[in-house]
């Protein structure tokens, strides 16, 4: 995957094949061709998002009785094949299909998909130096295809959200220790915007203004966050993170 530091952030740009054609699900659905935006028409979308979200071959049938649970088999089928038709009409030519199934082309990126593989790096501590910025389309992630309820983009929804906010906790940490205090600061903030009583991500966060020897700041953002889980939980802090507050920056 090639990525690109554009304004201190990091702003992926293809994959590992040399891609320029991106499928783009973080927020509505689109494509990419290079410089090119393509935008999938809207009785497409649904289809695409479905077959983009998931890493293997997906049976057709499976995929029109998911989509069209309320039709009959045929209808379901028929409307599947017109939306088919309507992607390569609009020139979007980013799956491939047979007679039993759909996939997405093998020289395709999914943006979700290069955002979970980032945050599965950093997690498992494969960290490249392009990988040590927040991602352009992290808070996309967080909220994956917002306004979409659909069971299966809720359960992706959520375990891309819980993937990128432990990425981002990690990373924060990651970034503490470079001393690139400023960055750590802005990692931890974007998980703690996303889930405000995620105590994780509370703690990164104060460990950051510690290590920045910003602890009146530190101090303050303990404060709000006891505030807040005595008026959402009727419970303080762990003692765990009070304990932050008392570590030498």
């Amino acid at each position: 995957m090639v990525m690109q530091q554009v304004d201190g952030a990091a702003n992926y740009t293809g994959n590992a094949h040399g891609s320029e054609k991106i499928i783009h699900l973080l927020d509505e659905p689109y494509v990419t061709d290079g410089s090119r935006r393509l935008e999938v028409p809207y009785g497409s979308k649904r289809l695409l998002a479905f077959v983009a979200i998931h890493r293997r071959r997906v049976q057709r049938c499976h995929a029109a009785g998911t989509l069209w649970p309320s039709v009959t088999e045929e209808r379901s089928s028929g409307n599947l094949r017109t939306a088919l038709w309507r992607l390569r009409r609009s020139g979007i030519d980013v799956l491939a299909t047979d007679k039993w199934t759909l996939d997405v082309r093998t020289d395709v990126s999914v943006d979700s998909h290069l955002m979970n593989n980032w945050a599965t790096r950093i997690i498992e501590g494969r960290i490249a130096e392009a990988d040590l910025w927040v991602p352009r389309g992290c808070a996309d992630a967080l909220d994956f295809l917002p306004g979409w309820y659909d069971d299966w983009v809720l359960m992706e929804r959520e375990r891309l959200r819980q993937r990128v906010l432990h990425a981002l906790e990690v990373l924060s940490g990651r970034l503490v220790r470079a001393r690139r205090f400023g960055d750590a600061v802005e990692a931890a903030m974007l998980a703690v915007t996303a889930e405000p009583l995620r105590e994780s991500a509370q703690r990164v966060l104060l460990e950051a203004h510690v290590a920045e020897g910003n602890l009146a700041e530190a101090h303050r953002r303990y404060r709000m966050y006891r505030d807040l889980t005595r008026r959402e939980l009727g419970i303080d802090p762990s003692s765990e993170l009070s304990a932050v507050l008392r570590t030498p920056g």
